[in-house]
């Protein structure tokens, strides 16, 4: 997965497709207006358990690196293969969320500029993802999520050898349960998120867009078009 993906949904209806009860406005630290563009280090949405049933909350797409961590960009995805341990295990263990979305851009091409491509179903997407708390350069703490990734297939596999591993309705529960993993049920939460990504890639579609959508700096994330198909 390249590092950029779109969540034009609004606050209503990621209520209305997430929280069965409706959700309460007190849950929301910030409202969501939808983006058409995220970027590493930007915020979105993402759906989680702490135990009182499902919860929407707007976070940041980074993660803290560990201190023998080479400098660098920002860590955005966790591969799928690497989740039941080591540096991804903790999270995996107790953290799990959904991170929404429309869908996500891959970029082909040897040379600059890359022809990004956009990769969809037909509707919200569900994406596994991790969540933790993490202290920002300035101090400041600060949640954050990452995607958790898999070795792509069907349309996505046509551009990128890497794509979201996505669940089903189904299968939300489990994954958001905030039980920690343990034993064989770590091994069986795999499987599951396995079965279900392959399932969804299955449905996955790409199209080319627009190459203005590759600069994250000049990138207006309320601008729909990005999203449109281009010849």
């Amino acid at each position: 997965m390249c590092g950029r993906f779109a969540n034009d949904a609004k606050t209503d209806e990621l209520i209305r497709e997430y929280v069965a009860e409706g959700g309460d406005p007190e849950d929301w630290v910030k409202s969501w207006a939808g983006a058409y563009s995220i970027a590493p280090t930007e915020d979105a949405p993402i759906v989680r358990d702490r135990g009182a049933g499902r919860v929407l909350e707007v976070v940041r797409w980074d993660w803290q690196k560990s201190a023998n961590r080479p400098r660098g960009g920002p860590i955005i995805n966790a591969r799928m293969e690497k989740l039941g341990q080591g540096f991804w295990a903790p999270a995996f263990s107790a953290a799990r969320c959904i991170v929404p979305m429309r869908g996500y851009f891959e970029w082909t091409g040897d040379k600059t500029p890359k022809t990004p491509h956009f990769l969809h179903g037909d509707g919200l997407l569900s994406a596994a993802g991790l969540t933790w708390s993490m202290e920002l350069p300035t101090g400041e703490k600060t949640r954050c999520f990452v995607v958790i990734t898999r070795e792509a297939r069907d349309a996505s596999g046509q551009v990128h050898d890497r794509m979201p591993a996505f669940l089903t309705p189904d299968t939300w529960d489990a994954w958001l349960s905030p039980e920690k993993l343990t034993g064989d049920r770590k091994a069986e939460t795999l499987a599951m998120l396995e079965h279900t990504s392959g399932h969804v890639a299955s449905t996955i579609r790409e199209h080319v867009v627009d190459r203005k959508v590759s600069n994250s700096r000049t990138v207006d994330p309320a601008d729909p078009t990005l999203l449109d198909p281009v010849a």
